[in-house]
């Protein structure tokens, strides 16, 4: 990502950051006939931590830390915590993460390797954010929540990689899961810069996918409102997309904004069609993405489906996490037999002829 370095708030810093950003973009031919369209596969699992924050952490941690700071934090229980715990180890900076009560023992695994220092938050989650920005203004702590304009800042590098990489072609559209609207606002403002530039004329569709069960941006697009609602307690409900359950996304009118801006829309899944997609993403394209990644091929059947998005249109699903993260943590069946080695032979011709 640091070839774009002279976009970006900071010099190239030391540490992990030198290594994010430069993912994939892959033709995907395997997926074309589940989404509907020609699909190009924006693999951002191949960041160092497995996952799009990288991107941000690579901005702010080093940014944060050339401006004074000694101590960074977050609010995550996953993919960013996991990221800003490793930026910050990567440049011998203390971090606190704040994760809620409930955070399983897997997650807290791939948080601690990097030991931050872990505080489990009872009572209303949701309300950390807020609570965090408090905390940054009375105690030696830089929090680095999802939508610092220095992570927005280094979300934009995917959209340019995306662009250089098709060039001379151009994306129809660009699918992205929806949680804070801290990407979603990364990639529009790498739309815009790009046209500043006079770089492009007509932008990507931006579509943008949550989970139905926590889905306060699609309620707001689909009511023509500018800002999303917060959800309550008992509006929203369990997903395994559980990254993406947020019920109150501080980014929220950006990505509004942005869908809007480029003539894209929100729309919302459920778990069976993230645990299709998923499957999909595995055997037809051999991508491991998490569910929250998922997402987005399963809102692009959805809108291809409704004749959003036209068959010849190329789109560029970007699966935001590795799927490897979430190994252990799922209810499948693996289907296994035992043969012993001197019957092996016969059953494999037994296997490949059926």
């Amino acid at each position: 990502m640091w070839r774009y370095e002279a976009l970006l708030p900071i010099d190239r810093p030391e540490g992990v950051a030198r290594a994010a950003g430069g993912t994939p973009l892959v033709r995907s031919p395997g997926l074309d006939d589940a989404a509907g369209a020609r699909v190009f596969v924006k693999d951002e699992g191949e960041n160092p931590t497995g996952a799009y924050k990288d991107r941000g952490s690579a901005v702010a941690v080093p940014h944060t830390v050339a401006t004074g700071g000694d101590v960074v934090g977050t609010v995550s229980y996953g993919n960013m915590a996991i990221s800003t715990a490793a930026h910050a180890a990567s440049l011998d900076r203390e971090c606190v993460v704040f994760v809620p009560e409930q955070t399983s023992s897997v997650r807290l695994e791939l948080i601690a390797q990097y030991e931050p220092t872990i505080v489990q938050v009872a009572g209303d989650y949701g309300k950390l954010y807020g609570d965090a920005l408090e905390l940054s203004k009375h105690l030696p702590i830089d929090v680095l929540v999802s939508d610092v304009p220095t992570r927005i800042s280094g979300y934009k590098t995917a959209l340019f990689e995306i662009y250089e990489s098709l060039a001379p072609a151009a994306p129809d559209v660009i699918a992205l899961p929806a949680s804070s609207g801290g990407f979603a606002s990364g990639i529009w403002l790498g739309i815009r810069d790009l046209k500043r530039a006079g770089l492009i004329a007509e932008p990507p569709r931006l579509y943008l996918i949550q989970t139905a069960t926590a889905d306060p941006l699609t309620r707001a697009f689909e009511a023509g409102e500018t800002e999303p609602t917060p959800l309550s307690p008992d509006e929203t409900g369990d997903t395994i997309a559980h990254s993406i359950g947020n019920p109150d996304p501080p980014s929220g009118a950006r990505a509004l904004a942005a869908v809007r801006d480029t003539d894209g829309a929100v729309v919302s899944v459920t778990d069976d069609e993230i645990r299709t997609a998923q499957r999909r993403f595995a055997v037809d394209g051999g991508f491991c993405v998490e569910p929250a990644s998922a997402t987005t091929l399963a809102g692009v059947s959805r809108l291809a489906e409704r004749g959003d998005i036209a068959a010849d249109e190329s789109v560029v699903l970007v699966p935001t996490g590795t799927g490897f993260k979430e190994m252990g943590t799922s209810e499948m069946e693996v289907a296994t037999e035992t043969v012993h080695r001197d019957a092996l032979r016969d059953r494999l011709e037994s296997l490949l002829a059926s």
